[in-house]
C-alpha cells in the first residue's frame, strides 16, 4: 500500500509540473524590459516569449505580436524552444507509461512486478522531461543575465526574468521530484509471491519389532 501511495503522489505532482511547464511555455512573460537606471517610470512594458512579444501600454492595453521567421530568433531561443517542446512530448509519453504501470490502474494485467517496472520506465521519463525543461529555462535565464550586465547593451533595452520563466523553474522541479517518486516505487516481488519448495516430510523410523521389558 505504501509503494501505490508513493505511486499516486509522484504521478500527482509529475502531472502538476508538467502541466506548469506547458503553460510557462506557452506564456509570452519570459523576460521583461528592465527599470534599472534612468528607466524607472515608462508608459509601456515589453514582454519577450518563445513565441511572441507583447507590449503593455500604461492604459492597459495589450498588443503581442508572434514571431515572423524562426529564423531571425537568436540561437538561445532556438534552443529553449525545441528543449521545451522535447520535453512537453516526452512528459506525453511518461503520462501514457506511468498511468499503465501503476498499481491503482488495471492497465498491463496483473503482473505486479511488470507493472511496477513500468512504473519506473515512466518515472524515468518524467525525469527526462524535467531536465529538458530545466535545461532550457535555464539556458534562456543565462542569456537574460549576460545581456543584462554587458555594459555594451543600452540600459533602456535589457530584460529580467519574467514570471513565466518562475512557473517553468517550479513546473520542472516538481517533474522531477515526481519522477524520482514514480522510480522509487519500483519493487522486487512480495515475501509472499515467491514460491518456496514445500519440505518434504522425514520418513519415520522403522518400527522395531523387538519388546523391550
Amino acid at each position: 500500500m505504501a509503494s501505490a501511495g508513493l505511486q499516486i503522489l509522484g504521478f500527482a505532482l509529475a502531472l502538476l509540473g508538467w502541466l506548469a511547464v506547458v503553460a510557462s511555455t506557452i506564456m509570452p512573460q519570459w523576460k521583461m524590459s528592465s527599470y534599472a537606471g534612468d528607466n524607472i517610470i515608462t508608459a509601456q512594458a515589453m514582454y519577450q516569449g518563445l513565441w511572441m512579444n507583447c507590449v503593455i501600454q500604461s492604459t492597459g492595453q495589450i498588443q503581442c505580436k508572434v514571431y515572423d521567421s524562426i529564423l531571425a530568433l537568436g540561437g538561445s531561443i532556438q534552443a529553449t524552444r525545441a528543449l521545451m517542446v522535447v520535453g512537453i512530448v516526452v512528459g506525453v509519453l511518461a503520462v501514457g507509461i506511468s498511468c499503465v504501470g501503476m498499481k491503482c490502474t488495471k492497465c498491463g494485467g496483473d503482473d505486479k512486478v511488470k507493472k511496477s517496472r513500468i512504473a519506473m520506465g515512466g518515472g524515468i521519463a518524467f525525469i527526462l522531461a524535467g531536465l529538458c525543461a530545466l535545461i532550457g529555462s535555464s539556458w534562456y535565464g543565462h542569456e537574460i543575465v549576460r545581456d543584462f550586465y554587458n555594459p555594451l547593451i543600452p540600459v533602456n533595452t535589457k530584460y529580467e526574468f519574467g514570471s513565466a520563466i518562475f512557473v517553468n523553474w517550479a513546473g520542472a522541479a516538481l517533474v522531477l521530484i515526481g519522477g524520482g517518486m514514480l522510480s522509487c516505487s519500483c519493487s522486487k516481488k512480495d515475501s509472499y509471491a515467491r514460491s518456496y519448495p514445500k519440505s518434504k516430510a522425514r520418513p519415520k523410523a522403522p518400527s522395531s519389532n523387538k519388546e523391550f521389558v
